[in-house]
């Protein structure tokens, strides 16, 4: 499993933004433009591009700042920005999206985003909702509300206590660690993502993976969080918009699903007609990681034809 391209795209916020790509065979139907989740990298999605190159879809993956080998001024691992930093990770996909147009300026384009990663792709359609013909918002929760806000204080205090920017020690106990005592007869602490343990180890074992994310990115995923929890925010996406939301059964990360279900019903309530909503019994955090992997990704293959389809009977265009 690998990308057809690597390459660096230099972002208006000025990060060099490592991107990965991969192509498929022939002509192609759309583009899938993926926002991986905290504390991993967009290399661990080369299975899944491997899988939609085969039906004829592009794919585009970037590694956020402050992950992977992207490269930021004030953004080593586990910072977005000094100042700023969800306001510029979403300028960054921003970015990545005007390039993947320009090259491919004929066919849809999709929008992905794991955990963190969907709270970044919301806010992404949030935005820019024209530019983009469907939004799959995966394992994603904008369910905290008051305890985002209470979130919020404890890392202005972390701020003030420790006197810069350093990793976190409360918020991880409050969420990995928390997530890991959740798994019964857990092998490791990372167990909540996967019940795969190949795929658990390969996380474990990748030095891009598994870091604690400093006090500023914590508040930045949070504003994320807030943004998306605003149902005013939603006021100028089209109401057929496709949205594709999926979660774990057992996914602690989302209250084993509970917080897809509650962003599904808010949608609804929105009136968002165009709207699918799955949450997949015993699967963990990592949806293309589980065990059940391939019928995931069988689900969303099918998923995008539905949206593609529809795209094609808009525009008269051939799907």
């Amino acid at each position: 499993m690998a990308f057809d391209e690597t390459f660096i795209l230099a972002s208006p916020t000025g990060a060099a933004l490592n991107v990965y790509a991969r192509h498929p065979e022939g002509q192609a139907r759309c583009v899938v433009q993926i926002n991986h989740g905290l504390a991993e990298h967009s290399g661990r999605y080369a299975g899944f591009a491997d899988y939609l190159a085969t039906r004829g879809h592009h794919v585009y993956a970037h590694d956020h700042r402050g992950h992977g080998l992207t490269k930021a001024e004030g953004a080593p691992f586990g910072v977005f920005a000094p100042s700023g930093g969800d306001e510029a990770v979403v300028a960054d996909v921003l970015a990545v999206h005007r390039m993947i147009r320009e090259r491919h300026s004929d066919v849809p384009v999709v929008v992905f985003g794991h955990s963190m990663g969907g709270l970044v792709a919301l806010n992404f359609v949030l935005r820019h909702s024209a530019m983009v013909h469907g939004a799959a918002i995966w394992n994603a929760n904008f369910s905290a509300g008051i305890l985002a806000q209470a979130a919020l204080a404890v890392l202005a205090y972390e701020k003030f206590r420790l006197g810069s920017d350093v990793p976190s020690r409360i918020l991880p106990k409050l969420t990995f660690r928390s997530w890991a005592k959740q798994i019964d007869g857990r092998r490791t602490e990372a167990d909540w993502l996967s019940r795969d343990p190949a795929e658990v180890d390969a996380y474990i074992a990748d030095p891009l993976c598994g870091w604690d994310a400093t006090v500023s990115m914590w508040r930045d995923v949070f504003r994320l969080i807030i943004a998306g929890a605003d149902d005013r925010n939603f006021a100028s996406i089209r109401k057929d918009l496709p949205f594709l939301l999926v979660g774990g059964g057992e996914d602690p990360a989302t209250d084993n699903g509970k917080a897809v279900n509650a962003l599904a019903e808010r949608l609804r309530r929105m009136d968002f007609s165009n709207l699918v909503s799955r949450i997949y019994a015993d699967t963990r955090h990592e949806s293309l990681n589980e065990l059940n992997r391939d019928v995931i990704m069988a689900d969303f293959a099918t998923w995008l034809d539905r949206v593609l389809a529809e795209h094609s009977s808009a525009t008269g265009s051939p799907e």
